[in-house]
């Protein structure tokens, strides 16, 4: 598997020496010069610039509209990032970002909330110029890209070059047929469980509520009163002064409040092999009204090789209703997509990487929590 996984596509996501020619080549530009440390295995940070616009509401610019035209029609107030700015919780702002694309016809893009931006409950999507949906870049885009970020339960710092947003570019359509898919599960274990739900294009993940601590935590429940968050921060905040933990209790469910942010893990562990990446589904009625995932991305390489086991960490949140949570039950579907070669670089602490080899973890703002 490995030696077909070294052969290059003319079709897939983009890996990072892919992305890096793009980089030179000038189909990725910025105003500041764009960091080694950006790049990832399969996708690009993308950074805050120097303002943000408070506006009433989220929108898409729609055909014949760019994102400041209406940002202007909504009467938008700007706020000056240079020193450091708080957006606060139950607010809508929108940043342009200091990349911008000048993609060839061949090319579109699709972008995703950082994993340590969704584990805050910032609801973050990218949107361009005369853009009809969130988060997906047209083939051919050229012009400049913008961040809607809607904190939901913390109000956040940010500054110029704080990296909530992520990009991936394509090249045709990647996807994973049925038969494909089964055939990965067989050969590479996707999921660390023979009888995991598999439907056309994606392979299910369950909830764990029971846990292997000793402390029998298995989430955490946001509070709703803290501090602010400095997203740039790393191992700083004590998580108790934060989060509620929940403990394992035989025999109970947990029961998601509509109002209330949670973080939770899967009971199987994931795996990405080198010539893949995957994403997670992040919202399907079929399974509940409750949203299981804002930073969907996984890199080729997390979770993947001897000892390398990694469960996904779950952000979730109820829609509308309470939501009863039992221990096992289906609760998301990973969508995997080739790439067009084996990326020079994959996910690991040998690059930086925060989440290999996790279990039920917080964003990286937070200390280890000692209860």
């Amino acid at each position: 598997m490995l030696a077909e996984a070294q052969s290059a596509h003319p079709t897939g996501i983009l890996p990072f020496q892919t992305l890096r020619a793009l980089v030179r080549d000038g189909e990725i530009s910025a105003v500041t010069e764009i960091a080694s440390d950006q790049i990832q295995p399969a996708s690009i940070d993308l950074r805050l610039g120097e303002i943000a616009w408070r506006v009433p509401a989220s929108f898409l610019p729609g055909a014949d509209a760019t994102v400041e035209s209406r940002i202007r029609q909504l009467g938008g107030y700007e706020i000056d990032l240079g020193k450091g700015a708080v957006l606060e919780r139950g607010c809508v702002y929108i940043v342009p970002l200091q990349e911008r694309l000048d993609l060839s016809p061949r090319h579109s893009a699709l972008a995703n909330p950082k994993s340590s931006t969704g584990r805050l409950d910032v609801f973050t999507r990218v949107i361009t110029d005369r853009g009809i949906e969130f988060d997906r870049v047209e083939r051919g885009y050229r012009g400049p890209l913008y961040a809607e970020i809607a904190p939901r339960t913390f109000s956040i710092l940010v500054r110029p070059g704080s990296k909530l947003s992520q990009l991936r570019v394509r090249r045709g359509t990647p996807g994973v047929s049925g038969g494909a898919l089964k055939r990965l599960q067989e050969q590479m274990r996707l999921v660390d469980d023979d009888t995991a739900a598999m439907r056309e294009d994606s392979i299910g993940v369950t909830i764990d509520l029971r846990g292997d601590r000793p402390d029998g935590l298995v989430g955490f429940r946001a509070k709703k009163h803290t501090d602010v968050i400095d997203v740039d921060l790393r191992a700083h905040y004590d998580p108790l002064d934060f989060w509620e933990p929940i403990f394992h209790r035989p025999g109970r469910p947990v029961i998601l409040n509509p109002d209330d942010f949670y973080i939770l893990a899967t009971r199987e562990a994931i795996s990405v092999p080198p010539d893949h990446a995957a994403e997670m589904v992040a919202y399907d009625t079929l399974v509940g009204e409750f949203r299981v995932h804002y930073a969907g991305f996984f890199d080729p390489g997390f979770g993947f090789g001897p000892g390398q086991v990694s469960r996904a960490v779950l952000e979730v949140r109820s829609h509308e209703v309470p939501f009863v949570l039992e221990h096992g039950q289906v609760v998301g579907w990973l969508r995997y997509e080739r790439l067009t070669a084996v990326p020079d670089k994959l996910y690991g602490p040998s690059i930086g990487s925060h989440y290999q080899r996790q279990g039920l973890q917080l964003g990286k703002q937070f200390k280890e929590p000692v209860l």
